[in-house]
């Protein structure tokens, strides 16, 4: 008797190959597809999305699990992903809109895109011996050679690794001798805030006494004095010229890494979080054009640096892979004034613009009513990245600058994820203030009991898990597969067999949408009773006077952990009402949440410890609270001196 197939699940597809999905039920759709076949699901999207130099012949192997294959048998670059299979069509398009910190303007159309990229390629191939599988550290501003110098090592199949440009020499030393980089880009220096700061320095000093590079390339940016080391230092702007504008790209096995991208953990070594090239580029194009509905006209704007997996993904390969408008900026928003981004939405007519929520705390702060004085009518959707939105950000995002027509996606995802794993979908997906919504079809997130691996109920918290592999997925930890295993398949297992945990706690509310509660090492256990900090933030962020808030745990006698929070007001006279503010914010809490949630501790402060990407330096914050020493480098923070007036404002 033969044996019965199960039936191949055979959806109503006819939208599934346009960018946009245009109402819930085509989500529901997706979805469904996926469950039913899910390798089908992703086999239809890698043979539709890439342009592939030899078709793949397997979708997915995990028997190696959590060491997943997918798109054997393919080969592909991601140059021509991004660049070459434009030209036929879009060579005259605008690929970058570049604006400098200080007001230089640059755009980039496709075919000149392919002529940098191609002369960057062959400048690193024959001046710096560049092969492929060799690794590149990129230390570059946010500047267009930034771009081409992550496009040229795509083409030659190169690993690049960036490294965000304010980080320290000894973090740039660290990155480079795990990768065992052969060479280094970067600038002299850029601008900030109409200022010359330098980067090459940074350079020399990570590289004093042994080191696997070989040669640097140096990119004059800001003009200012450089120490040249004779042999090894070469200049960018007298190689790039004589080389030719046509470099054959490298043929790639869809599995080969694309790049490294060091992520920092509270303790050990950074970890170099590692993406290969087929499955990366097709969830990066995949999310850019369901999440963000960009139009072949639209001028998209990410607010993000390079450095982060953010600007990887949302600035650069993704836009570049559908065939987009991208802008890159250099400086920060908030100068010369909070008026800054919304001058280049109207001078640009951007459409869709993605930042962080610290960034919208702080343009609220700083010009609440600078949106009124630009046309923003060209915005169609906003996005937030990189933590909670808490509402009342959320709400004069909406209001104000999306003049309350906007959709705002507040995405939820990780440098190990590659592209967005949880998102609102523009015009489909019914919104709530500060909430992830639902899983992107494909993604199978779930919220795990980590003591049972079931998944919790409408308003009960647990582990924000993926339960099977996707193919943007982190491939491995560089050179660590012990430490790979250990980071992100040790915690939860569903059905006896171990998932993808994110580290981060969630929680289903009454409709199951999915509201992200902070990392879980971020989650208080006041009394037995586990706080996420996002929660009390947000609650706190509800007093109309407050500007920013972190929270921390704190150790207590009686309770475990009480909770501390670093109170930024927008009226800087208010300090000095501490004792009032405390009762008023605490009666807020109470309401919000409950007693459990009151905070033990608040201290006021004039700013808190943040990145020059605007990520709060939570770690700086619980060791102050604990009254312990200070062990992270802060020389990465935008004004490393908050540190010292938050111990002021402690001991006053």
């Amino acid at each position: 008797m033969s044996e019965t197939k199960k039936p191949v699940y055979q959806p109503n597809r006819e939208f599934a190959a346009t960018a946009r999905i245009k109402n819930m039920c085509e989500y529901e759709t997706l979805r469904e597809w996926a469950c039913e076949d899910y390798e089908g699901f992703w086999e239809s999207f890698a043979k539709e999305k890439i342009t592939w130099m030899t078709p793949f012949n397997k979708v997915m192997d995990e028997r190696n699990f959590p060491f997943v294959k997918w798109f054997e048998g393919g080969k592909l670059n991601v140059s021509v992903q991004c660049i070459d299979r434009h030209l036929d069509k879009r060579k005259n398009k605008a690929a970058i809109i570049f604006e400098g910190d200080r007001g230089d303007k640059q755009t980039i159309t496709y075919m000149e895109l392919y002529n940098h990229v191609n002369r960057f390629a062959n400048m690193l191939k024959h001046d710096f011996e560049v092969t492929k599988g060799d690794r590149v550290i990129i230390y570059m501003p946010m500047i267009p050679e930034a771009a081409y110098a992550m496009l040229a090592c795509a083409r030659l199949g190169a690993i690049h690794s960036i490294v965000f440009g304010g980080f320290s020499a000894e973090a740039l030393r660290d990155r480079i001798d795990d990768a065992q980089a052969k060479v280094v880009i970067t600038a002299d220096g850029a601008y900030r805030k109409n200022k010359p700061y330098m980067l090459k320095p940074v350079v020399d000093k990570a590289l004093e006494g042994a080191s696997p590079v070989e040669k640097v390339c140096v990119i004059e940016r800001n003009g200012e004095e450089i120490t040249w080391v004779k042999g090894r230092d070469l200049a960018y702007s007298e190689l790039i010229e004589k080389h030719s504008a046509v470099c054959e790209p490298e043929v790639m096995e869809s599995e080969d890494p694309l790049f490294l991208l060091y992520t920092s953990g509270s303790t050990g070594k950074p970890k170099g979080v590692q993406h290969n090239s087929a499955g990366y580029i097709l969830w990066a194009q995949m999310t850019m054009e369901w999440v963000f509905d960009v139009k072949e006209n639209d001028t998209y704007w990410c607010t993000a640096d390079v450095g982060w997996i953010t600007g990887h993904t949302y600035i650069v390969y993704g836009p570049l892979a559908m065939g987009a408008t991208t802008v890159m900026f250099e400086g920060v928003p908030t100068y010369p004034d909070a008026g800054r981004p919304w001058k280049m939405v109207q001078e640009y007519r951007i459409n869709q613009f993605y930042t962080a929520p610290t960034a919208i705390r702080v343009l609220h702060k700083m010009g609440e009513d600078a949106p009124n004085q630009y046309d923003l009518s060209s915005l169609k959707v906003l996005g937030t990245v990189g933590e909670p939105i808490d509402p009342p950000a959320w709400q004069w995002y909406y209001e104000a600058v999306g003049n309350s027509r906007c959709a705002i996606v507040d995405t939820y995802w990780q440098t190990e994820t590659g592209g967005h794993i949880v998102s609102p979908l523009p015009g489909a997906t019914p919104i709530k203030p500060g909430c992830a919504t639902f899983p992107l079809p494909g993604i199978m997130a779930e919220i795990l009991d980590p003591n049972t691996g079931k998944k919790v109920g409408n308003g009960e918290s647990g582990y924000m898990c993926v339960s099977r592999p996707w193919p943007a997925m982190i491939r491995g930890i560089w050179g660590d597969e012990e430490r790979f295993k250990q980071s992100y398949f040790g915690d939860v297992t569903k059905e006896g067999k171990p998932v993808y945990f994110t580290g981060d706690g969630a929680m289903y509310d009454e409709d199951g949408y999915i509201t992200i509660t902070g990392r879980t090492d971020d989650v208080i256990n006041v009394s037995g009773h586990r706080m996420g900090t996002a929660e009390v933030e947000a609650a706190i962020n509800k007093h109309e006077g407050v500007a920013e808030v972190a929270v921390v745990g704190k150790p207590h006698d009686l309770k475990g952990e009480g909770i501390f929070a670093y109170i930024v007001m927008k009226e800087a006279d208010s300090i000095g009402e501490e004792v009032a503010l405390a009762q008023e914010i605490n009666a807020i809490i109470k309401q919000e949440i409950g007693n459990i949630a009151l905070c033990d501790d608040m201290v006021f402060v004039s700013g808190l410890p943040k990145t020059r990407s605007g990520k709060i330096m939570r770690r700086i914050l619980r060791a102050i609270a604990k009254g312990e020493a200070i062990t992270q480098d802060t020389s990465t923070l935008e004004d490393p001196s908050v540190v010292d007036k938050i111990h002021a404002a402690l001991n006053a």
